[in-house]
């Protein structure tokens, strides 16, 4: 498995300086909720994660996606085997007593590969929406959720309940600004999101990390919190002198950029309900241009997937 160099070039190198990893600092994620031990009909709680034994979890018959890429799942297994499971996958229950994956079942793959004899899972009662929805809802209120836990509810509330941010900021009592910012955690690479989740960073960190674009620069900042024991100010120092190096060029390149019809902005926000991570559009005078489209799970590309063969 190929790993990119982490050289910063001159100009950030100056800013930074050396950059340690903090790879051996971080630790896996381990889930306390209850675990799934056996076949026996159990009362579960579909807000909570719970460990599921590989041996009960089934694949979906339905599943479009046969082939998976290989250096994708391998990267994706040794992740996993360090760090942890950061997003559960999502499951429903069969009559008889397994777990049929609704969706990751390439993390489901790759925690198998690692090892995991237990799989931590979230549980779709399929067939009544509106429990699921009050279920969610009543576990964001908890006080021990982590940044990333309340950030993966409120996606679970878009894409498994079907709610827009609007809806949810009124659900929630939160305005939809808050809602917007925490679901951007998810765009984080999966290091950062671990390091927020357990502590070593704070959502002060993230918020500063998330205002730089690069995911490698995310990770190597990360790090340098992480090894020097950096404040959110002097993060923010740091992150500010990077763009000030880089002023210049973007301001170039935003006088080569041009404005976007209505028409592309209108796509923007309706495909930034399904992919919160990020979307961005560039459009040349010419009509030309290119979409860049951020997703966090596989569930977010199915779900876009679903929507184009319903509007076939």
């Amino acid at each position: 498995m190929s790993q990119a160099p982490r050289g910063l070039g001159r100009g950030l190198s100056a800013i930074l300086g050396d950059v340690p990893s903090a790879d051996e600092e971080r630790k896996p994620i381990g889930y306390i909720n209850k675990a799934i031990a056996s076949e026996k009909t159990v009362k579960e709680a579909t807000a909570d994660i719970l460990r599921i034994p590989v041996e009960l979890i089934q694949p979906n018959p339905f599943q479009p996606r046969q082939a998976f890429d290989q250096e994708a799942l391998e990267e994706l297994t040794a992740s996993i085997r360090t760090l942890g499971l950061i997003q559960p996958i999502t499951v429903r229950r069969t009559p008889i007593g397994r777990y049929q994956i609704i969706s990751g079942e390439r993390r489901y793959k790759a925690c198998c590969k690692a090892g995991l004899t237990e799989v931590p899972a979230y549980i779709i009662t399929t067939d009544d929406q509106g429990m699921m929805e009050m279920a969610i809802v009543e576990n964001i209120q908890r006080e021990n959720l982590d940044p990333i836990e309340i950030a993966l509810s409120y996606h679970r509330l878009m894409t498994e309940c079907h709610l827009t941010q609007e809806q949810m900021s009124e659900r929630l009592g939160k305005k939809r600004t808050s809602v917007a910012n925490q679901l951007r955690l998810l765009g984080l690479p999966v290091k950062v999101q671990h390091d927020l989740k357990v502590g070593q960073i704070s959502v002060g960190h993230a918020k500063v990390i998330l205002s730089v674009g690069d995911p490698d620069l995310q990770v190597q900042l990360c790090d340098l919190v992480i090894k020097n024991s950096l404040s959110v100010r002097a993060l923010e120092e740091k992150v500010a002198r990077i763009i000030e190096a880089d002023a210049s060029a973007a301001v170039q390149e935003k006088r080569r950029s041009t404005p976007l019809p209505q028409s592309h902005k209108d796509l923007r926000d309706s495909l930034t309900q399904l992919f919160p991570g990020g979307v961005r559009i560039k459009r040349s005078e010419n009509g030309e241009g290119t979409l860049n489209i951020h997703f966090s799970s596989d569930a977010q590309v199915e779900q876009l997937l679903n929507v184009i063969k319903a509007a076939k």
